[in-house]
């Protein structure tokens, strides 16, 4: 028999991935192209020509067994050097190959980072709307997520209720901007606040709190937003990155941490890090795609076709009568329900071949989330059935 942690896994298996299967029955019964699937942040852009090139030239190279071997479980030293000079040429910090540790995901990234950190009952704090995996992520290695709830106004980070929550037991506070699910950028303003309490509350219990930064989505900001570097406002700053969004690669599981050198405890925690890549089971990054990476870092994809999908997806719904904020990033609108139950909502809309997520997954309910990374013509074919699923409530 299975153990007893998995038995409640099952139980609480993610509401995103069961919709995703939900669609792929839908398409069977109805067909692919009037079934129309919200659910899952799964980039419909191609990866950037340079992809593929960097690929074939790393694969034409003398010595395969260079490419497919073992190296330092941070990863390979000259790929976190490009990796340092990048963010340093980009942010104006001084990172070199030490601080970063190359990681199978920004979800690897996560579960070694908080293997590094926490001891049992330690809290981590979050902020709903928040994604849903960070509860298994913290629960994996005994410590206990604390949630400040939602400021539904803007999004931004409820800092009072914040500051009111920090306790003696909190070892890692964990962000994610642009956020999934909102698209909602953490402003300058709320992360030089955030970082002065977490300062503050430092000193007054004598302990050391770690930001913890997720930013899968940090290229994918419209309208020439900023995405404000952590670092550079909070020493504790731990930033977890992604190249599933930028580059259009989520199956290859491959991203990176990077620890800032004004940690506490830097060494031990470098140290401790790349021993949990490996006791975790992860050992490495994917070696080729370290490679591939490392030639593309300032390559991105064309967010011109999300933002096109944005634009068309939030005017119409808003001329619907559905109240949501506009997202300055990432590729989700997060829609408030015209019925308080959004559970309910989204079994409405799956009767019309409409999957979308409830707001309950994230910690926030009576909104829905919408992935709005799908061809444009599924949000056209779409529409009408937004359009009805109101009209039918109202």
């Amino acid at each position: 028999m299975i153990s007893k942690k998995m038995q409640e896994q099952i139980q609480s298996s993610s509401v995103i991935r069961a919709m995703f299967e939900e669609g792929k029955r839908l398409a069977e019964l109805y067909g692919a192209e009037n079934v129309f699937d919200f659910s899952l942040g799964n980039p419909n852009v191609e990866p950037p020509d340079e992809v593929n090139k960097a690929i074939l030239e790393i694969l034409n190279a003398d010595n395969l067994m260079s490419i497919h071997g073992y190296m330092n479980n941070s990863g390979y030293e000259e790929v976190r050097a490009a990796i340092a000079k990048s963010i340093n040429d980009k942010f104006s910090t001084d990172f070199t190959h030490k601080n970063i540790l190359m990681t199978v995901g920004a979800a690897g990234g996560l579960n070694v980072i908080f293997k590094t950190l926490l001891n049992p009952q330690d809290e981590v704090i979050t902020f709903a709307p928040f994604f849903g995996e960070y509860r298994n992520y913290v629960k994996n290695h005994e410590g206990e997520l604390v949630i400040i709830s939602p400021n539904t106004t803007d999004f931004q980070p409820n800092l009072e209720e914040f500051k009111e929550k920090i306790t003696s037991k909190t070892k890692a506070v964990i962000i994610n901007s642009p956020n999934n699910p909102t698209g909602v950028i953490y402003s300058e303003e709320t992360i030089i606040k955030l970082s002065k309490i977490l300062t503050e509350k430092q000193k007054e219990f004598g302990t050391d709190i770690y930001l913890v930064s997720d930013e899968p989505y940090r290229e994918l900001a419209y309208d020439n937003a900023e995405v404000p570097y952590l670092s550079k406002y909070y020493a504790n700053t731990i930033i977890g990155y992604s190249f599933s969004k930028s580059l259009s690669l989520p199956g290859e599981r491959i991203g990176y941490l990077v620890i800032s050198d004004q940690a506490a405890d830097f060494e031990n925690i470098v140290s401790a890090a790349n021993i949990a890549n490996r006791i975790l089971g992860y050992v490495n990054a994917p070696s080729l795609f370290q490679r591939v990476v490392a030639k593309c870092l300032d390559v991105k994809v064309d967010i011109d076709t999300y933002n096109k999908n944005r634009e068309l997806l939030y005017k119409a719904l808003l001329s619907y009568g559905y109240q949501c904020i506009k997202p300055e990033g990432a590729f989700y609108m997060f829609v408030k329900t015209p019925i308080e139950n959004d559970v309910e909502f989204c079994n409405l809309a799956n009767k019309k071949n409409i999957l979308i997520v409830p707001g309950t997954a994230f910690g926030c309910p009576g909104y829905v989330r919408i992935a709005y990374c799908v061809a444009y013509k599924t949000i056209e074919n779409a529409l009408p059935g937004f359009k009805a699923l109101i009209e039918e409530i109202k």
